[in-house]
């Protein structure tokens, strides 16, 4: 039976076991002693929240592989106040760099009343206001997420995965873990 674990990957925190050469950055080695699970995807260390791990490697590329199309949901703070043009830009998908990407499922949320304070915090600017998104995707590219919001003239802030797949980050607290 696979063994998968979910991980509410705090700010600053790589991805990985190791320090990549770059003693006293922080990895997953701080908070998960267990032995032979992996990230089955990756969070960079400026994003936070849902991070699965598994022993199974077919599971891991179930997760990663884009041809399966799971579904990664992130809550997503925003400099600005999106337009409902941008909003419908990023619905439909938005030209970067590496090609169009895949449309994207998106929705104006309220400020969570219910996060955890991120250390640092995230600089505020008294005279540009700053909103919260609910953006869905199937794809995984480099700093997607910020690359869209940037495309539409809002650059992110802060980004939070909040779900993969049938799993959800409820329920955990940074550097929190549990098996399923």
């Amino acid at each position: 039976m696979a063994r998968v674990i979910l991980f509410n990957k705090p700010f600053g925190v790589l991805s990985q076991f190791t320090d990549g050469g770059n003693p006293g950055t922080r990895t997953l080695a701080e908070f998960i002693d267990l032995p032979d699970v992996y990230a089955a995807g990756r969070l960079d260390k400026d994003s936070e929240g849902l991070l699965v791990l598994t022993d199974d490697g077919r599971l891991q590329a179930q997760i990663t592989t884009p041809r399966h199309k799971l579904e990664k949901a992130y809550l997503v703070q925003v400099e600005g106040v999106p337009s409902e043009a941008a909003l419908e830009n990023l619905r439909q998908g938005i030209r970067l760099k590496d090609g169009m990407t895949a449309p994207a499922k998106v929705a104006e949320t309220p400020p969570p009343d219910d996060l955890w304070q991120r250390d640092p915090p995230i600089r505020v600017r008294k005279s540009v206001p700053d909103s919260w998104l609910e953006i869905s995707i199937t794809e995984g590219r480099n700093r997607q997420i910020r690359r869209m919001t940037a495309a539409v003239g809002c650059p992110t802030l802060r980004l939070i995965r909040i779900r993969v797949g049938q799993w959800s980050l409820e329920g955990l607290g940074p550097g929190e873990w549990r098996e399923v």
